[in-house]
């Protein structure tokens, strides 16, 4: 069997970026089925990249069970050139550029070669180079599925809708009393799985749901101004009172949805006094959502969590993703949507370690890409 070059972490030993190591590794057998081989272009970093490596990863209980071992390549967003098919595969054929989503519990992006499900790739935008490509998938999907599927926003609907941090991801570094695999360390967790998503959510709201009003929250003068670049009609400061803002807005719609990419506990009783009866609350970050004593039961509110991966690591209605990359490539090239890629480094040992670092630095605004070097220097 051939090998590839690869980074990844040993299941046995997660932890800090030094844990990475660059190895080769055997590389995907002929695809099966619905599976196709990937030759690897880009890739780039998410939250969930840096908490599975950390091994801190729990938006599912059993997700150490069941990922690859005894050595796991991360990596979710993927763009590449298509070397071969499986025998089911109607949509592709070798030589053709795509991007799209590895699967959770499947070896990622950051190595030569990965086998994806047909049904988690589309066509390349014609617009995009692979990095830039490889910058949106994750992104994109995690926002369009919180708001139209799991929240589900009518298109033209008046209503507004509150997206809390949408611009950058952020890290809060705090003491475990015990690490999923037995040493008790200080570690980074990643409180807003937001690297892209809530700019994404600004698009999507404002470009493909046609709402009147879209708020976004951030603190900083850049962040703010990022904010309103992706689509934001307002934006006020996270830091501060965000009822008081919310009602110095005097908004003519009601504010029926509000969207959760940082630190879900902090804002379960604020959701609560500024969200309309009968509003909507989605998260995808990860916390114990008490909601007894807040507002939600007395204007009947919902609250919903929203995992990307849960389609892929139950197999169910995976069809839906290339339906939502293929509107995702149709409007980049449109020029309806824009790539939020604002940094690209090489997908190497060194640029991996790099980009996970300033990711859990926090203040990112953005995404960062990762580019598969041509040269000799590749995973070295």
């Amino acid at each position: 069997m051939a090998d590839m070059k690869a980074v990844g972490v040993v299941h046995e030993n997660r932890g800090s970026v030094d844990k990475f190591v660059s190895k080769l590794i055997p590389k995907p057998g002929p695809p099966q089925e619905r599976d196709i081989l990937l030759r690897i272009k880009a890739a780039s970093v998410n939250p969930i990249d840096i908490k599975v490596r950390a091994g801190r990863y729990d938006d599912a209980p059993d997700y150490y069970d069941r990922c690859p071992k005894p050595f796991q390549v991360c990596g979710y967003d993927i763009a590449g050139i298509v070397e071969a098919v499986g025998s089911s595969v109607t949509r592709f054929r070798p030589g053709d550029e795509v991007f799209g989503l590895c699967s959770p519990i499947r070896n990622g992006s950051n190595a030569e070669y990965a086998l994806v499900h047909e049904g988690a790739l589309t066509a390349k935008p014609r617009t995009l180079d692979f990095v830039q490509a490889a910058s949106m998938p994750l992104a994109y999907m995690t926002a369009y599925e919180s708001l139209v599927d799991r929240m589900e926003i009518k298109k033209g609907e008046k209503a507004a809708l509150l997206i809390i941090n949408g611009a950058g991801g952020k890290m809060i570094h705090c003491e475990t009393p015990r690490s999923l695999f037995g040493v008790r360390d200080k570690f980074a967790h990643i409180v807003g799985s937001v690297i892209g998503v809530g700019s994404m959510a600004s698009q999507i709201a404002r470009e493909v749901l046609d709402l009147p009003v879209v708020i976004s929250t951030a603190s900083r003068p850049e962040t703010q101004d990022f904010c309103r670049a992706m689509g934001a009609t307002h934006v006020i400061n996270h830091r501060e009172d965000l009822q008081a803002q919310i009602d110095d807005l005097k908004l003519d719609v009601p504010l029926k949805y509000i969207y959760i990419t940082y630190n879900t506990d902090m804002y379960i009783e604020t959701c609560g006094k500024i969200c309309a009866p009968f509003g909507k609350v989605c998260s995808i970050v990860q916390g114990q959502a008490r909601m007894y004593g807040t507002e939600f039961m007395a204007k009947s509110m919902a609250f919903i969590w929203c995992y990307l991966g849960t389609k892929l690591y139950y197999g169910v209605d995976t069809e839906s993703y290339a339906k939502i990359l293929s509107e995702l490539a149709d409007m980049v090239d449109e020029g309806k949507v824009k790539c939020t890629l604002k940094q690209t480094m090489k997908l190497d040992l060194n640029g991996l370690r790099k980009a996970h670092e300033a990711i859990e630095a926090g203040g990112t605004i953005g995404k960062i890409g990762l580019e598969v070097p041509e040269d000799e220097t590749a995973f070295a």
